[in-house]
């Protein structure tokens, strides 16, 4: 397939969001305590550690960032390709869920007890790993889902924040926990902020409580609740099944357009004058050219599977 043409903002989106590009013939890191499954062109990620709740530690954290960083760079919203060189779809989803009973109770208690005794730069060190954890999610080039089941607490809850879509279990508890142990959500801050607002997440940050399913959707910490294990996955299937209708570099792109609102400092003028010419380049592109030709011809677009 041909590319989409979405290539004359992708290094400006690359600059915007911070992607950390591998090279393409690199092959899946090897992790052991996240499992990876690719089906097509969507991705499917596990925090796999059960037994302690899926908390982050060192290890885990590092192989998260290694995979948002291997998806994102055979993404077609990074590469304009709906397909790679040997033939194989690029990605365009990426499903983020949690092992066992949990989704994620946050940092490692043995983490976090090592943190009283470091050093300032080592600490320092500590959150600029979280950083590029949750930045590489938050930014990813693809639509990105959450399946959430039990807890997500502190660092889980700013996984949570930083997803495109989230989809929890009645029985869910989401906690900015931070403050239970005197320090707060910093590092996570930026991303909860912005799916919260000002006002909420200042709320939560204060509680450190957990709150449940249905405050949860109404503060918009989640986009859905289901019932059980099977609407879970049939809420994920028709999520992936709407997003496979929609251009993939029009995904990726919503990101940068959103990001350039969040902030924009020019003036109101300017701001308009920004959206034509974003609104020009995208129709002119491949993609945009596809998608307005195939719905006059009462066809499908050729990124719909």
């Amino acid at each position: 397939m041909a590319c989409l043409g979405c290539d004359f903002a992708i290094e400006n989106l690359n600059s915007q969001l911070g992607f950390f590009i591998m090279d393409y013939t690199e092959t899946l890191p090897t992790t052991e305590l996240v499992s990876v499954r690719i089906d097509g062109a969507i991705c499917y990620l596990t925090l796999d550690r059960a037994e302690k709740y899926n908390a982050m530690n060192v290890q885990m954290i590092n192989e998260l960032c290694a995979l948002f960083e291997w998806t994102a760079s055979r993404s077609v919203g990074h590469t304009g390709e709906l397909f790679g060189d040997g033939g194989a779809p690029n990605l365009r989803v990426l499903v983020v869920s949690g092992s066992g009973k949990h989704f994620c109770a946050g940092a490692d208690i043995n983490m976090m007890r090592d943190a009283g005794a470091n050093t300032p730069e080592e600490n320092r060190r500590d959150s600029e790993r979280l950083d590029r954890l949750f930045n590489g999610l938050w930014s990813h080039p693809c639509f990105t889902i959450g399946s959430i089941t039990g807890v997500a607490l502190g660092g889980g809850a700013g996984l949570v924040a930083c997803l495109d879509h989230v989809i929890a279990r009645e029985s869910v508890k989401i906690a900015l926990s931070e403050g239970k142990l005197g320090i707060l959500p910093a590092v996570i801050g930026p991303y909860v902020y912005r799916r919260l607002g000002s006002a909420c997440f200042r709320r939560l940050a204060m509680q450190a409580s957990r709150i449940g399913a249905a405050e949860a959707l109404r503060t918009g910490f989640v986009d859905q609740v289901v019932e059980s294990e099977i609407e879970m996955g049939e809420a994920i299937k028709q999520i992936i099944a709407e997003v496979m209708t929609t251009g993939p570099c029009a995904v990726t792109l919503a990101k940068e357009l959103t990001l350039s609102f969040d902030r924009w400092t020019g003036s109101d003028e300017e701001l308009r004058q920004y959206t034509l010419d974003f609104t020009s380049r995208m129709r002119g592109s491949e993609e945009g050219q596809e998608g307005l030709s195939s719905f006059l011809d009462k066809r499908d677009a050729n990124w719909k599977t």
